[in-house]
């Protein structure tokens, strides 16, 4: 019996983004407790193209094995399209969203038309919105949850040894979230007016009306004014795009006052204790449960995912040199041409083409509850 094939975008070598391929491979089968899913859309991380370059900055200590060639991508919205032994209350046809096995993995192979996912990564799609949105929410909702609102785990960060522990928001809490604009950022901002909080953005010009429409108290342009030299008394600093400049807003806290950097920085304990402030991050995991509790605030319509631009599958790379240009509003998503809605869904930037009809393969051997 032949094996059935799909498209998938692969890598074989590191590089910038003319290293990714867009060819037919075997359809892959899931394991136990695993789902196939014939995927619709997908979500683009920064995690991709740190994979994608070879991840030269990180310590080689610090990154999760990964071996070419590899299917990049975490953020998957599709279909169960078959289920394997040890998968309850999920059944082929179910519409679903996860973060695929990250960062034990680091990239899920998510760039294909299918995919095997853990049942325990997966939550329902919002029904309140299509594929292209939903793709957009798992790792930067869970990283924002995560930091946010409630942790979730116990696994230790590979940057610190303190343990993050979320602050409680509330009326009272002023938060200044930097990168707000972006896939974390506008999510963030969300999560805490959801929670009471005082919310300052910082971002271009071009995203404040964006962002006041998403709740924002107050706005500041980091193009025409250093956010530290006019925040004053912040509770809480979510620094999304983070690195070695997050120290600055270490000046924008009150006493007692916390800093989270996404990506973390240099920082002096000594100086920490000086300022009577913490300085805590940690690294998004897979959470399903999580996840479903974000679908909720979409079906609620608290919370809102932001598409910047759109591109098909096959036009992976194009999609990897718009991130690389950077000043995103929201997040890059590609689709899978078979999701004929998106034509007419008007979800922004480019449309998957029609490709040709593929039969979802039958997993041998393997149970398919409905």
């Amino acid at each position: 019996m032949p094996t059935p094939t799909m498209r998938a975008i692969r890598l074989h070598d590191f590089g910038g983004p003319e290293v990714l391929r867009y060819e037919e491979v075997p359809v892959p089968e899931p394991g136990p407790g695993e789902v196939l899913i014939r995927v619709h859309a997908v979500g683009l991380n920064p995690p991709d193209w740190y994979v994608r370059e070879g991840m030269p900055d990180i310590a080689p200590e610090l990154r999760p094995p990964f071996e070419l060639p590899l299917i990049p991508g975490t953020d998957v919205s599709g279909v169960v399209a078959a289920v394997a032994d040890g998968v309850s209350g999920l059944a082929a046809g179910d519409e679903v969203v996860g973060l695929l096995r990250f960062p034990t993995a680091l990239q899920g192979s998510a760039y294909a038309e299918y995919v095997t996912a853990p049942a325990s990564d997966l939550a329902r799609k919002p029904a309140a919105v299509g594929h292209v949105h939903a793709a957009g929410l798992p790792m930067s909702g869970l990283t924002a949850w995560q930091f946010l609102i409630e942790l979730g785990h116990d696994h230790p960060s590979p940057f610190q040894a303190a343990r993050h522990r979320p602050i409680a928001l509330d009326g009272g809490t002023t938060v200044l979230i930097n990168g707000a604009a972006g896939g974390v950022g506008h999510l963030a901002l969300q999560l805490a007016k959801w929670k009471g909080a005082r919310v300052i953005a910082v971002a271009s010009g071009a995203h404040e009306t964006f962002l006041r429409g998403l709740g924002a108290d107050a706005f500041i342009d980091y193009t025409k004014e250093r956010p530290e030299e006019v925040a004053h008394d912040v509770d809480l600093v979510l620094d999304t795009v983070g690195g070695p400049d997050s120290r600055r807003f270490l000046r924008t806290l009150k006493r007692g006052g916390s800093l989270y950097p996404v990506y973390f920085g240099e920082f002096d304990d000594e100086e920490n204790a000086r300022l009577g402030v913490t300085v805590t991050g940690t690294q998004v995991r897979s959470d399903g449960a999580q996840l479903a509790e974000l679908g909720h605030l979409l079906d609620a319509g608290t919370l809102r995912v932001a598409v910047a631009s759109t591109f098909p599958l096959a036009e992976a790379r194009a999609a990897h040199e718009r991130a690389s240009r950077g000043h995103i509003q929201g997040k890059i998503v590609l689709t899978v041409g078979w999701e004929r809605a998106l034509r007419t869904r008007g979800e922004g930037g480019h449309v998957a083409p029609r490709e040709g009809s593929r039969a979802v393969p039958r997993m041998m051997g393997r149970p398919q509850p409905r």
